[in-house]
C-alpha cells in the first residue's frame, strides 16, 4: 500500500513538473528572427524569457531564402518579428501576408546610418550594417526596447542582459581595432566573394573589393571578374576570402590568375553551426579578424 502511495505521489509530482514547464514555455515571449546573426542577438538580450525561432539558419543565404510552411507557421504564432531591414529580406512581405502575422515587426537596423551601393538598377542601401560593431550596439538597443515593449514585466532582465552584451561588444570592438590597426597600411586590402564587408572596411580601415554586389542573387559578370583581376595585380592585393554562403569557384579562379592567397572563409550574412568557428555574432568577428590578420601579416 505504501509503495502504491509513493508511486502515485511520484506520478503526481511528475505531472506538476510537466504542467509547470508547459506554463513557463507558454509565458515566454515568442520571437522570430529573420537570420542567424540577428537570432543570436535576440537570444543574448532575451535570455530565458524569450523563445527564439530563426528563419534563415547557420551557413544559409538570406538573399535567396524561400520560406517554408514551417516558417509560415512559426511566424503566425510569434509575438515579435525581428528583421534587419535595409532591403536585406526581400521575401518579408510575402511571408507576413501568408502567415497572417499580426504582432510587432522590429527593424533592428533602425537608427543606423546606412551606406549606399551603386548597382545596375541604381543606388540601394547596403543592408550589412551589423558588420560594424558600432551598429551592432544599435541593433541590441532596438532589440532590448522591443522586448521591454512586448514584456514589460521582464524590463529589468532585458536591461541587464543588454548592458552585459553591450559591454562584451565594446571589448570586442577594441580588440578588432587593435588587431587590424597593427596591419601595415599597404597590406590592408582584401577580396571577398560578395559585397558584404563595406561597413567592416569603413569602420576598421580595410580596402575591400568584391566581384558580386550586395546580394548573392546575381552572378558577377565576366567584365567584373576581369576588372577585379586587373585591380588585384595593379594594387598587389595579397589575399582573397571565400564566404560561407557563396560558391568558392569564382574566387578560386581569381586566386589562380592573380597569385593572391586564399585566406580562408569569412562569415558575412550567416553564422556557422554551433560547433563551427563562428557560432555567435561576436565569435564571427573573432574568427573573421583572425583570418584576415593571419593572411595579411604573412
Amino acid at each position: 500500500m505504501t509503495g502504491q502511495f509513493l508511486s502515485r505521489l511520484g506520478f503526481a509530482a511528475a505531472i506538476l513538473v510537466a504542467l509547470s514547464s508547459a506554463a513557463n514555455a507558454a509565458d515566454k515571449v515568442k520571437a522570430v528572427a529573420s537570420f542567424s546573426i540577428l537570432g543570436d542577438m535576440v537570444r543574448h538580450v532575451g535570455g530565458n524569457r524569450v523563445e527564439v525561432v530563426t528563419l534563415v539558419g547557420p551557413n544559409a543565404d538570406a538573399h535567396v531564402f524561400n520560406p517554408t510552411p514551417a516558417d509560415v507557421k512559426a511566424l503566425a504564432a510569434a509575438d515579435v518579428f525581428f528583421v534587419n531591414g535595409l532591403g536585406f529580406e526581400g521575401w518579408i512581405e510575402r511571408l507576413e501576408k501568408s502567415s497572417g502575422f499580426s504582432g510587432e515587426v522590429v527593424v533592428a537596423s533602425k537608427g543606423v546610418t546606412p551606406l549606399t551601393m551603386r548597382e545596375e538598377e541604381g543606388h540601394r542601401y547596403d543592408p550589412h550594417a551589423w558588420q560594424d560593431l558600432a551598429n551592432g550596439k544599435i541593433y541590441v538597443a532596438n532589440i532590448r526596447d522591443a522586448l521591454v515593449g512586448a514584456d514589460p514585466d521582464g524590463e529589468s532582465i532585458y536591461e541587464a542582459n543588454a548592458a552585459k552584451y553591450l559591454d562584451a561588444i565594446d571589448a570586442e570592438e577594441a580588440a578588432v581595432k587593435a588587431a587590424l590597426g597593427a596591419l601595415p597600411e599597404a597590406r590592408r586590402k582584401v577580396i571577398t566573394s560578395h559585397d558584404a564587408f563595406a561597413y567592416f572596411g569603413k569602420a576598421y580601415g580595410l580596402d575591400i573589393v568584391a566581384p558580386q554586389g550586395v546580394s548573392t542573387e546575381s552572378e558577377a559578370s565576366a567584365q567584373d571578374v576581369a576588372r577585379i583581376i586587373r585591380q588585384i595585380k595593379a594594387a598587389k592585393i595579397p589575399a582573397v576570402f571565400i564566404e560561407n554562403i557563396t560558391d568558392p569557384r569564382l574566387l578560386d579562379r581569381i586566386a589562380r590568375e592573380t597569385g593572391a592567397k586564399i585566406g580562408g572563409a569569412l562569415y558575412s550574412d550567416a553564422l556557422s553551426a554551433s560547433g563551427g568557428p563562428a557560432p555567435t555574432y561576436l565569435g564571427m568577428f573573432r574568427h573573421n579578424v583572425g583570418a584576415i590578420t593571419a593572411a595579411l601579416s604573412s
